[in-house]
């Protein structure tokens, strides 16, 4: 008779040079089943539960449909079901296994494998690292752990049913640990019975001076870790909350390693308003056609529908460039684009050139113009990390400064191992211009305190993780990653007011876990608006890649475009996503009646607190691909939460699971809502708060009141979004009961509530509240009078479900709203 658990993972792919030594993680024969002991747990094999699945995981892959081809990276989820006891137990290796909580994780650990308690302020048993030693010297080795990674430059979640489906370059763990009555004889059908008692294990692969860590499985079921000679390449911690369990453990690397800084403690740029990004194509014929096109119809057309966008990204296209390879006029040959160089700091020459009657001459007279003329308060400027695709051209007298020089990337085993990117196949043939690490702050320097004086606020920096490729002769990888992180970090410091930098292509750990400063990063693949497979795909990664992700920067969903035909699928998850928002719509060509639901009057957003990520009980299910499960995204506010639901069913698959891909075909799913999905709920609630949540279905229009407990079902279309604001409801006295809701109109309603008291003189209830429209709250019983800003008001109330609305008018400023009774 024995105790058995089912695996599944989630992981990100991330390159790494190393040698090979194995784990084992799940056993494959019968006779290697231990039997049941006390304070442990035994797993079974994959045959053995036909409900045995991968949760997901994150790995990187290549655009094989763009000429600019990114890539996915990041986090890993691994689910299991097994025995186990409640009691605290160390993380250790005992008879060939290692332990955690007293629960066996993996079987089969060689003598090499050992585990470090980590003591920084805490219990020597709550977290350890997992460090591996070989004979043979070498640049990558592996030794068996677990987790994966997808594409270069970007990170995606994945499922699976063992730990053979843990591809490449894994990033993070998370394993999921339910107690029950799992047992069975030898040759006996599996009895199972249930509880709620569930306990996660998260895995973390990081970095270690020069070298860094990753997880994958192989075909023999074993679980790897690659790394070099370690001690500290796996951090490993256990919890009975996965949200916790992640911010805990990153708050522990944080201070145990001391290479990157979390969200918490930097200073965020900009994200609370509505930005544009120019329309690249636009950028190439000269400035002429920007301004007519970009700003007069574009951002006019913006202003005079009721939406103010306030910062606008001048994407690729801007720089002075040089192609070596095709000559002027000729079409380029293919793969050519990405061998292109900077030749120059300054804005490129067609850039510069307009009619007669333009007053604009450069970059500096453009910027001025756009922000004088159109209302625009911040504009970025796009540059790669290297310069541009191609890095500096050597021949260049203006670069020669920076000592740039013709150096070819070497793609490691996991970078080629997932999905191929053409344009780094591309840079491997016709090299990169490397800017010397010694001069690159210099040049940082040079072209940002140049950008500062045309009056740029900030950059987007992109293609950072083509560094990876180039470490050769520059002590490695991370070590390149961390003077170019930190070059740059430095040099946006200096030369703009605020914290004004977004990094893309950038899902590595190298420069994950080298983030002392960045707070914001492009979190997946791009919008793709000709890719209609690759719609839901981009809203469940980005939800995945967070939970990483958002514990250590404010996740970017990239831009969208208003008038899609996903457009309010994408625009409810940035709703939710806490992040910045922005679209690259057609000039003219805008839907006003849904930016209006993500933008007030006066440019800004309604952005919650943190970064949204997947509910818990979406966490170990595909919520792309397995044809029954919605996926649900949360978010808090400073007094309600918000629950995003979206059917990203029947509409794409997973990178490196084209083969199971199967044509678009609509479904209509069910699920539930619930206050329970809302994680850190006392964060928002007060000593009144009596159990209750007011929860408002923003399609709908409808209000109900649950229990903590309770659900709300919701029935969903593939592409059909629905979102709900949950909010506490204060109990005022015995018979007064209420809840703000927000401006009714926003898919965030609740991110309008700034403040909320109580008096019982009267009683009275004081709200203050951001923005203008429809505000919405619950109210059990109706009021005498309402005023706004000592103004009497007129209300509307239903009896029926409580909902009292006030209308606010006037500026977007901070209203005070007093309701009587």
């Amino acid at each position: 008779m024995s105790i058995s658990t089912a695996f599944s993972a989630t992981a990100a792919i991330y390159s790494s040079r190393t040698s090979r030594i194995l784990l084992k993680s799940l056993p494959t024969k019968p006779s290697h089943y231990p039997r049941i002991k006390p304070n442990s747990a035994h797993y079974i094999t994959r045959n053995s539960r036909k409900d045995s699945i991968f949760s997901s995981y994150h790995t990187r892959i290549s655009d094989r449909s763009s000429s600019r081809c990114k890539t996915f990276a990041g986090v890993a989820l691994k689910k299991a079901e097994a025995a186990m006891t409640v009691a605290a137990a160390p993380i250790c290796v005992e008879d060939g296994s290692l332990l955690v909580n007293g629960k066996v994780v993996l079987e089969g650990v060689p003598q090499n494998v050992a585990v470090y308690p980590v003591i920084d302020g805490l219990p020597s048993s709550s977290a350890a690292f997992i460090g591996a030693s070989s004979s043979e010297p070498s640049s990558r080795h592996v030794f068996s752990l677990g987790v994966l990674r997808h594409k270069i430059w970007w990170m995606i979640p994945r499922f699976g049913s063992s730990a053979s489906d843990i591809r490449m370059e894994t990033q993070m763990l998370l394993l999921e640990v339910r107690e029950e009555s799992a047992v069975q004889d030898d040759d006996s059908s599996l009895v199972q019975s249930t509880d709620n008692n569930t306990s996660y294990v998260l895995f973390l692969p990081v970095l270690e001076g020069q070298f860094r860590a990753t997880l994958q499985g192989n075909s023999a079921n074993e679980l790897e870790f690659c790394t070099t000679h370690v001690s500290e390449a796996i951090f490993v911690k256990s919890g009975s909350n996965p949200f916790e369990l992640i911010r805990d453990s990153l708050r522990v690397l944080e201070s145990h390693k001391g290479t990157f800084t979390r969200i918490e403690h930097k200073k965020i740029g900009l994200v609370g308003v509505l930005g544009m990004l120019s329309i690249e194509t636009l950028l190439r014929v000269g400035l002429e056609k920007v301004l007519k096109e970009v700003t007069d119809t574009f951002l006019v057309s913006l202003l005079e529908g009721g939406c103010s966008p306030k910062f606008i990204i001048i994407d690729d296209g801007w720089q002075d460039t040089f192609d070596e390879l095709n000559k002027e006029g000729e079409p380029c040959a293919e793969g050519t684009q990405f061998a292109i160089r900077l030749a120059g700091l300054k804005e490129s020459s067609k850039f510069m050139e307009s009619g007669a009657d333009m007053s604009c001459h450069d970059l500096h007279d453009f910027v001025k113009f756009i922000k004088e003329n159109h209302g625009l308060k911040y504009v970025y400027v796009w540059h790669a990390l290297v310069g541009y695709w191609g890095g500096l051209l050597p021949s260049s007298e203006k670069m020669k400064k920076y000592n740039p020089k013709l150096v070819y990337p070497i793609q490691s085993p996991g970078d080629v191992g997932n999905t191929r990117d053409i344009a780094m196949d591309y840079l491997e043939k016709y090299g990169v211009g490397l800017i010397d690490p010694e001069k690159v702050y210099d040049f940082y320097n040079d072209l940002h305190s140049y950008l500062s004086s045309s009056g740029v606020d900030g950059v987007k920096v992109d293609i950072q993780n083509l560094i990876e490729t180039m470490g050769a002769g520059h002590d490695g990888r991370v070590t390149l990653t961390r003077k170019y992180q930190m070059a740059l970090e430095e040099s946006v410091a200096r030369n703009f007011q605020e914290n004004n930098l977004i990094c893309c292509m950038s899902l590595n750990s190298d420069s994950i876990y080298s983030s002392k400063r960045s707070a914001t990063v492009r979190a997946s693949e791009d919008f793709m608006p000709r890719e209609p497979t690759f719609q839901t795909l981009h809203i469940a990664s980005v939800a995945f890649n967070s939970l990483l992700l958002g514990e250590i920067m404010v996740p970017d969903w990239d831009m969208f475009q208003s008038h899609h035909y996903t457009a309010e699928f994408h625009g409810a998850a940035r709703a939710v996503g806490g992040c910045p928002v922005y679209v690259s719509d057609k000039p003219g060509n805008h839907d006003f009646k849904l930016l209006k639901k993500l933008v007030l009057p006066d440019g800004s957003i309604l952005r919650g607190r943190y970064a949204g990520r997947p509910t818990r009980d979406c966490l170990f299910v595909d919520t792309l691909m397995d044809g029954k499960s919605l996926l649900k995204i949360w978010n808090l506010n400073k007094l309600t939460g918000v629950v995003g639901v979206f059917n990203c069913q029947g509409a794409g698959c997973w990178s490196l699971r084209d083969a199971e891909q199967q044509d678009p075909k609509p479904i209509s799913l069910s699920g539930s809502v619930s206050p329970r999905d809302l994680e850190f709920l006392d964060e928002i609630t007060d000593e009144r708060w009596n159990g209750d949540c007011a929860v408002y279905s923003f399609h709908t229009g409808s209000l109900s009141r649950l229990p903590r407990e309770g659900r709300q079902q919701v029935t969903l279309s593939t592409l059909e979004c629905e979102v709900f604001t949950i909010s506490p409801i204060h109990a005022v006295n015995d018979t007064l009961h209420f809840a703000p809701i927000g401006l009714i109109d926003m898919f965030n309603s609740g991110g309008a509530t700034e403040g909320l008291s109580f008096s019982n003189d009267e009683p009275s209830i004081r709200i203050e509240a951001r923005g203008c429209g429809r505000f919405g709250a619950y109210s059990s019983e109706k009021p005498t009078r309402c005023t706004v800003d000592g103004d009497e008001v007129e209300f509307e109330y239903d009896p029926d479900n409580g909902l009292l609305i006030v209308k606010l008018e006037g500026e977007c400023r901070i209203k005070n709203i007093n309701i009587y009774y």
